[in-house]
């Protein structure tokens, strides 16, 4: 599988990814409709020129491929066209040509950042992406806090605002899971490229409150959206975040915690795979999420992606065959129903139960990366180096 997936990964997600940098304004294009036109005008994100930074950043790493770290090299260069030179700190998105549109500076936006910068300075040991992955860090660290925790969405001058940009269902979250999740990865990605002690004992404030404030035990799920004072605000399961969780707060533990130390937050990693596997998972892949008594059953692109990544690392912690045989079973699905088999395609964003494609949605935009399923194939070939047998 492995070999499947090394080859889905340079002969599929990369490649579809190098076909749509801008030769003209620089960095890639922010939008392709469903019928794969290019929309040369389309704004451009942080989050997907970060990801597509981190992607390709560690493909090179991890194949040595002088192409990709081209890719990744200019992704780092369009990074700049985010950055806030007065008050740092990055913006949410410019336009195409690369000046700020949305200067709405979120903690989301701050920690891929340091996310994408962080990798490339794992794959160069480049001073100057270090000293601004560290000084987004003292941003989050310093501005995007209060008393209580991590804020969300800020103005310019890291004034608070409010949260659209990562609220749903009707509420408006002072907090979020999502945001946290991303932080600590974010973290445990520097903290490898610069093992430094205030970077990991953030990090491990930010497992703290995983497990002490977002996990329900009794519920084997992580709540999703909070007021100011960790209140959750809506009876919601994320099966995509939970799984997503449960492999990614594990590898912030072993990145940041003594072996000693790591007993409660494995017992949590293994319940939200668990519970995921017992309430979301089919055949034909995993359910979008739990509201308020209803299941949403679209199968999103990036929830199938963080599936087969939550099972390998379950499988990893338990020996549980369950687990192994959900990995092979999602791989199979995803390749036959997620995957745009279309001349130019990659993957849809996602499909009816049916297996029906949303043709209303996007083939890339600001969400819309290959953070999810680049990273799906990336980390799977990095756990094989270290033994992992799928």
């Amino acid at each position: 599988m492995i070999e499947q997936l090394k080859q889905h990964l340079t002969d599929k997600v990369l490649p579809f990814w190098m076909n749509l940098r801008d030769p003209r304004n620089g960095g890639w294009y922010g939008y392709m409709n469903y019928d794969l036109s290019v929309v040369p005008s389309a704004h451009k994100g942080c989050i997907l020129n970060s990801r597509i930074l981190w992607s390709f950043a560690t493909a090179a790493r991890l194949t040595g491929d002088a192409s990709y770290r081209a890719c990744a090299e200019e992704a780092l260069r369009f990074m700049e066209r985010f950055e806030d030179p007065d008050e740092g700190g990055v913006y949410w998105s410019v336009t195409a040509e690369g000046e700020p549109l949305d200067r709405t500076k979120h903690t989301y936006c701050q920690a891929f950042a340091i996310y994408g910068l962080a990798a490339w300075v794992r794959l160069t040991g480049d001073q100057r992406a270090l000293d601004k992955a560290m000084a987004l860090f003292h941003i989050i660290e310093d501005r995007c806090t209060d008393e209580g925790g991590y804020g969300e969405a800020y103005k310019p001058d890291f004034s608070p605002e409010s949260n659209e940009k990562l609220s749903e269902n009707g509420v408006m979250a002072s907090r979020t899971m999502n945001t946290l999740l991303h932080v600590l990865e974010a973290y445990a990605e520097l903290y490898r490229a610069h093992p430094d002690e205030e970077v990991r004992r953030a990090g491990i404030t930010c497992l703290e409150r995983f497990l002490k404030v977002m996990y329900t035990p009794e519920k084997r799920r992580l709540e999703v959206f909070f007021d100011a004072d960790y209140r959750p605000l809506l009876d919601m399961q994320s099966y995509g975040h939970d799984i997503e969780g449960s492999w990614l707060i594990w590898d912030a533990v072993e990145t940041l915690l003594p072996e000693a130390e790591r007993a409660p937050y494995q017992a949590m990693c293994e319940t939200l795979a668990a519970s995921v596997y017992d309430r979301a998972w089919t055949d034909h892949g995993l359910k979008n999420e739990y509201v308020n008594g209803e299941v949403n059953e679209t199968r999103i692109w990036w929830v199938q992606a963080e599936t087969v990544l939550g099972f390998a690392n379950a499988w990893a912690l338990t020996g549980d065959r369950k687990y192994l045989d959900a990995v092979h079973h999602e791989w199979q699905y995803i390749q036959d129903v997620i995957v745009d088999h279309r001349a130019g395609g990659e993957w849809y964003w996602c499909c009816e139960e049916n297996g029906a494609p949303f043709t209303e949605k996007p083939i890339v935009e600001e969400w819309k990366c290959p953070y999810h399923n680049s990273r799906m194939c990336l980390r799977l070939m990095e756990k094989a180096q270290e033994g992992l047998t799928l």
